[in-house]
């Protein structure tokens, strides 16, 4: 089974950092672009920042500066590093792939998301 799994969140004070880590797990042949979205309490999931497998990355407005998406192709990863919390990036974090191509045949094309990690960011 080919899934996203998660690690990394937890409740830090202002101007902290966390570092938000996700691994694809199960056979997989080849993964797309990978990308972390969040979604707040009361609001709709955003695009935090994502990574295609040419490392070429984009970040929202609100995190440029902060945040730095990094991804580790031989061992499946993408990491997020945040720097200079804010309250207003306290959230709910997820991980996704959109496009994942399972190594077993019949092969197939996923899209996947992580589970999700809680970031708090609060005095």
């Amino acid at each position: 089974q080919v899934q996203l799994v998660e690690s990394g969140g937890g409740s830090v004070q202002p101007g902290g950092s966390l570092r938000l880590s996700c691994e694809a797990r199960g056979n997989i042949a080849s993964i797309g672009v990978l990308g972390w979205y969040r979604q707040a309490l009361g609001e709709e999931r955003e695009l935090v920042a994502a990574v295609t497998n040419v490392s070429s990355t984009n970040y929202a407005t609100s995190v440029k500066g902060r945040f730095t998406i990094s991804r580790d192709n031989l061992r499946r990863r993408v990491h997020l590093q945040m720097n200079s919390l804010a309250p207003e990036d306290t959230a709910v974090y997820y991980c996704h792939a959109d496009s994942i191509t399972t190594a077993t045949l019949p092969r197939k094309y996923l899209e996947l998301w992580g589970q999700g990690t809680l970031v708090t960011v609060s005095s």
